[in-house]
């Protein structure tokens, strides 16, 4: 067993106000996003880049980021309300707003940054799919480091195992659990990122790259949650063996095949239809 190191979840507190290790996490999350999906405009569709695109407006990247965190912020909180506790929120509809007492959806997050997105690619009339995929490649970062956070605030914590590498969390009860926290950093962080970032070099249709995130997440998520204690409130929701984190990310997983398979499909088909066109001529 490893003993859990205690580490204060507050960086700084200052009476009621206090700037968290979770936050700073998601904190930096965004901003290296940012800073690489600048980074890939400038090498991939810059002057001097290979896949020339109409220019991106200078102003349209904080803006999409200002949405980014909206959207994640409010749809983490109606995810988790419609997923994950829906009685309770029915039976005291205020607790919807006390964001304070914790509970957040990845799934609803990512749902809220895909609405977000596409309304502020709209607005500023730059292509949706080719922002989702400058984005989907650096997401790991900051949902590696949420884990982090996660680990630090000794929530989210994993079933009871007798592995060497068991922790005992402050809120886990006596026994020894997996450190899902970790798991879930190296999964869907590191691992993920690495993936990402080596294949944004080939020039994909527009889409897949976003799609494939979907699916290396969904997966990812899948197979931790093997680990992972279920949510009390729930337990086990299909079959007495699947979490609703799972029945979630298995959607997840199954939508990015689907988008993989119809974008791939999509440029080929106008390949094509060039292609017999100039024959024509």
């Amino acid at each position: 067993m490893i003993a859990y190191p205690h580490i204060n979840p507050d960086i700084v507190r200052i009476g009621p106000l206090a700037l968290r290790w979770y936050g700073a996490m998601y904190a930096i999350g965004f901003l290296a996003s940012n800073l690489l999906v600048r980074f890939q405009i400038r090498t991939l569709y810059g002057p001097r880049g290979s896949r020339g695109i109409r220019a991106i407006p200078e102003d349209f990247l904080d803006n999409l980021y200002v949405y980014l965190i909206a959207g994640l912020i409010v749809g983490a909180r109606v995810g988790y309300v419609l997923f994950y506790d829906l009685r309770l929120y029915l039976a005291d509809p205020l607790e919807i707003f006390a964001v304070w007492h914790g509970g957040m959806s990845f799934h609803g997050g990512l749902i809220g940054c895909i609405t977000a997105g596409v309304w502020c690619c709209r607005r500023f009339q730059v292509a949706p799919l080719l922002v989702a995929d400058l984005v989907s490649v650096t997401a790991p970062i900051g949902l590696g480091l949420g884990r982090i956070g996660n680990f630090i605030n000794g929530e989210l914590f994993g079933r009871v195992t007798d592995a060497s590498w068991g922790m005992v969390f402050p809120n886990g009860g006596p026994l020894p659990r997996h450190p899902s926290q970790l798991y879930e950093f190296l999964l869907e962080g590191v691992v993920l990122f690495a993936i990402l970032w080596t294949l944004r070099r080939r020039p994909w249709p527009p889409g897949v790259l976003a799609s494939v995130f979907l699916v290396l997440y969904g997966a990812a998520r899948f197979c931790v949650e093997f680990f992972r204690e279920p949510d009390p409130q729930l337990g086990f929701v299909l079959v007495n063996t699947f979490t609703m984190g799972q029945v979630l990310s298995g959607l997840m997983a199954a939508a990015g095949i689907a988008g993989a398979v119809y974008f791939s499909r999509k440029k080929a088909s106008r390949s094509q239809t060039r292609h017999g066109s100039s024959l024509k001529e």
